[in-house]
């Protein structure tokens, strides 16, 4: 398959890089297990920079269709069944929609150096600075979820904003950013000694994590979230149709 994109084509090169990849998982040949092409190979046949590459192939990354292997290289996954939800929300939504009060225990932010995977999804450095946001909140009996949100430094957020309101209602009326696409990863864990302990529970009982990747209109990362929920207070609904 000839690997080519255009550059005179309004479409941003990162989509294209995208689309291409999509194509190129396909092909026989790496559906057997044949690595992709290197990254810094692929930007200099297609004439992109590395980070346009790695920004398409993050996408994929994180929908489940690559696999990254550190100092070998990008192969395609055994497909698996994905679901898509018609609609999203931020927790502050979901809670009011459903006529819902809840108390803020814990709203703080604070500067943290990037971990590898989360600078991964950024297309960010290993240990630059980002912001982190942590909000434990629950109802009148407790905690019942811990949630923890990285923001790409590209949104302009600073340490100085009122967390308490709604992230992306602060992220689209402040700051013009519009999250508009959701990857999330849903996983029953037990609970570790500092999960326990904000949430109020046994050490090992069951939680629900949920990993939410966001992206803006032009597929851009802009946040990268954790939420961890006492599994006897949330159940996580789908609906398919077929």
């Amino acid at each position: 398959m000839k690997l080519y994109i255009d550059h005179s084509s309004p479409l941003p090169l990162h989509a294209q890089v995208e689309k291409l990849l999509r194509e190129l998982v396909e092909q026989p040949e790496y559906q057997q297990g044949e690595f992709l092409p290197k990254e810094v190979d692929m930007a200099k046949m297609l004439g992109v920079s590395r980070n346009t590459i790695r920004q398409a192939t993050n996408k994929l990354e994180y929908e489940g269709l690559l696999i990254r292997k550190k100092g070998v290289g990008t192969i395609v996954t055994h497909k698996t069944i994905t679901t898509q939800l018609e609609s999203w929300h931020s927790f502050t939504q979901e809670m009011n929609d459903k006529g819902i009060s809840f108390i803020n225990y814990q709203v703080s932010a604070s500067l943290e150096a990037m971990s590898e995977k989360i600078a991964q999804f950024m297309g960010l450095e290993p240990g630059a600075e980002i912001i982190k946001i942590i909000r434990l909140r629950g109802d009148s009996d407790g905690p019942f979820v811990y949630f923890e949100s990285y923001i790409h430094p590209r949104v302009g957020l600073t340490l100085e904003e009122d967390y308490t309101q709604p992230l992306y209602e602060l992220m689209e009326k402040k700051y013009s950013t519009f999250p508009t696409l959701s990857c999330e990863h849903i996983s029953a864990k037990p609970a570790t000694r500092s999960t326990a302990e904000k949430l109020n529970i046994d050490l090992g009982a069951p939680v629900l994590k949920r990993e939410r990747f966001v992206y803006d209109p032009g597929n851009r990362p802009i946040e990268y979230n954790i939420g961890l929920y006492k599994a006897d207070k949330f159940t996580y609904s789908i609906n398919i149709k077929r």
